[in-house]
């Protein structure tokens, strides 16, 4: 058996889970938590499903944003990027037109953010913002969603600052002290998402 042959069978049992192998985010920025959700959404049989479905995914997703956005402006652009991640396929009364959607996505707004300090660069203004925002949200699926998000988020944070982005147990224990202990992640049932590896770093070439 050659080392092709070899590697082709250890990428195909089942369980594992690799990164070549998952269905590439249309919009990365949402995690795939949500990209699952709206997934989930297109499968429900009546329309009266998907619009509820649809409703509670533009909740969830506008958790992701910090205070100070235009009402109207923001929750049009949810829509608009709730009808791309479907792809235009999730058949709902949008409260807007979705028609143009793909332009929302060709050039990211920029968040303005207050010059106070936060504890640690790695995690950023936005995540220390969600901090706040866990420790006063009440328990439930809304929460869930927004915990699964900031802790990956986190843990994508320490990837790329090389802050040892493997020790989950560095994120659950974060998570807790920068939550005054509100959210505690069980590491026993807690999934967090596949990191992309790291390509090696290609040899000098001797002169």
């Amino acid at each position: 058996m050659n080392n092709r042959t070899s590697t082709t069978k250890i990428m195909n049992i089942e369980g594992l889970d690799y990164n070549t192998q998952r269905e590439r985010l249309i919009l990365p920025e949402y995690g795939r938590e949500i990209q699952k959700m709206v997934n989930h959404a297109m499968t429900l049989p009546t329309k009266q499903e998907r619009q509820a479905c649809a409703e509670s995914i533009i909740a969830t997703m506008s958790i992701l944003f910090p205070q100070g956005y235009d009402a109207v402006d923001l929750e049009h652009k949810l829509w608009d990027h709730l009808a791309i991640m479907s792809d235009f396929k999730l058949d709902i009364d949008y409260p807007f037109d979705v028609s143009e959607a793909t332009r929302a996505t060709t050039k990211p707004q920029h968040v303005g953010y207050t010059s106070s300090r936060i504890p640690v660069r790695h995690y950023g203004k936005l995540l220390f913002e969600t901090f706040e925002r866990l420790k006063d949200m009440p328990a439930g699926d809304e929460r869930d969603a927004l915990v699964r998000l900031t802790a990956n988020q986190m843990k994508r944070s320490l990837a790329q600052w090389g802050h040892g982005a493997a020790d989950n147990e560095r994120v659950a224990s974060d998570l807790a002290a920068f939550t005054n202990g509100k959210i505690q992640l069980d590491l026993d049932t807690f999934k967090f998402e596949k990191l992309p590896a790291k390509e090696p770093e290609k040899k000098r070439k001797k002169k």
